[in-house]
């Protein structure tokens, strides 16, 4: 997007800006902790010191399985006749955020080790935790916290941070580079917007003290973050926010996509279709777009008020009715960053069971997923590694 995207939306146009956009064979890596591994994994490690990445943080895309039930409860409205289709993707929904859903533990330390040999300066892995949850107030939130925990790190000058975030994660994303380097009157509206979740109406007391600090950090001469870089890398993202192109220093992203015939590689044919053991790319990335949010709940007055202002301001210019139009353009390529369209080939058990969205968060392709960052964000450390 360009600069002083102002919040701006990203379109729903089957044709969109022409950011770059590559189709990639994924080779699903050597086995975790096998030796080609640890000596594959050593090397993006080395690419990363000479690049100077000071940390990496891994984000969820929150509750996959009520974020995808959400979801797909907006599409049924919308589409009726995909009730059948709707009905076997629910079934996936359950084991979503109890089988591979997002981000593990056990994943996060198992980069952390691969890339942090005895002897090198480690680089910390850290998994990031927001809410997760489907609307404007979750992932704004989630945005502000991130801000906060990036201020907090203690780095040398010009250091980059590499944060990777799978579904909604990414929007978080593209939410905070809007707030690191969008106009003060942008900045503002978005405060205002959200002012009812951190402080009480009338009487005016903050109960969430930290968008209170991250505004007056936002509203200081210079850099927010005191000049740390942003390498930003998403995983199945719905296209949503614009991206505010001073925010960031690199941005990435990887979708599960099978091109069909006939059609653009950067679209994908609504309605979507599990075929037996596999599915048309990702399925929730391409139906979490605008209009398939979750309103907070009832009882959380604050949150659903919040909710709705944001939406004026995200999402402006887009009516809900028009959902279905956005449904069958199909968008799937952001209009910002490099996009890599991966066929990940043979990945029925991802596929058949989760939507073809938790593919990313498998740790059979993680050598394949590090081994492109670094190829493409540090190719210099990546060459001295070698």
């Amino acid at each position: 997007m360009p600069r002083a995207n102002g919040f701006r939306h990203q379109s729903y146009t089957r044709v969109g800006r022409a950011a770059p956009e590559y189709a990639v064979r994924a080779e699903a890596g050597p086995p975790v902790g096998a030796p080609l591994f640890r000596q594959r994994m050593r090397r993006v490690g080395m690419a990363l010191r000479q690049s100077g990445v000071a940390a990496v943080y891994l984000l969820d895309s929150g509750c996959a399985g009520r974020e995808l039930c959400a979801v797909l409860s907006q599409v049924v409205r919308a589409f009726p006749d995909t009730a059948e289709v709707v009905g076997r993707l629910r079934q996936t929904a359950a084991t979503l955020d109890h089988d591979g859903g997002d981000y593990s533990n056990a994943f996060v330390q198992c980069l952390a080790s691969a890339i942090n040999p005895a002897g090198q300066r480690p680089i910390p892995v850290r998994r990031f935790c927001w809410s997760g949850e489907n609307h404007h107030l979750g992932r704004a939130d989630g945005a502000v916290r991130l801000i906060d925990e990036l201020a907090s790190l203690s780095t040398e000058p010009g250091a980059r941070v590499l944060l990777w975030g799978h579904g909604h994660a990414g929007n978080v994303f593209a939410l905070m580079t809007n707030l690191l380097a969008g106009d003060r009157r942008g900045v503002d509206g978005f405060f205002r917007a959200a002012e009812v979740y951190y402080r009480w109406p009338i009487v005016g007391c903050v109960d969430v003290p930290v968008w209170n600090r991250v505004r007056r950090r936002l509203d200081r001469e210079g850099s927010p973050l005191g000049g740390l870089r942003l390498d930003l890398v998403t995983f199945g993202t719905p296209v949503r926010y614009g991206w505010e192109s001073a925010g960031y220093a690199r941005l990435l992203h990887f979708i599960h996509h099978a091109s069909g015939p006939g059609g653009p590689r950067r679209c994908a044919a609504f309605p979507t279709r599990p075929h037996g053991e596999a599915v048309e790319g990702d399925c929730l990335q391409q139906l979490g777009i605008a209009g398939t949010d979750a309103m907070p709940d009832w009882h959380a007055w604050r949150c659903r008020w919040a909710h709705r202002r944001l939406e004026e301001l995200l999402e402006s210019g887009l009516k809900r009715s028009d959902l279905p139009e956005r449904l069958r353009a199909g968008r799937i390529v952001p209009d910002e960053g490099i996009t890599l369209l991966v066929d990940y080939g043979a990945a029925p058990e991802a596929a058949r069971r989760h939507a073809g969205h938790t593919v990313y968060t498998r740790p059979e392709w993680l050598v394949f997923h590090a081994e492109e960052v670094a190829r493409r964000f540090y190719p210099a450390g990546m060459s001295k590694a070698a």
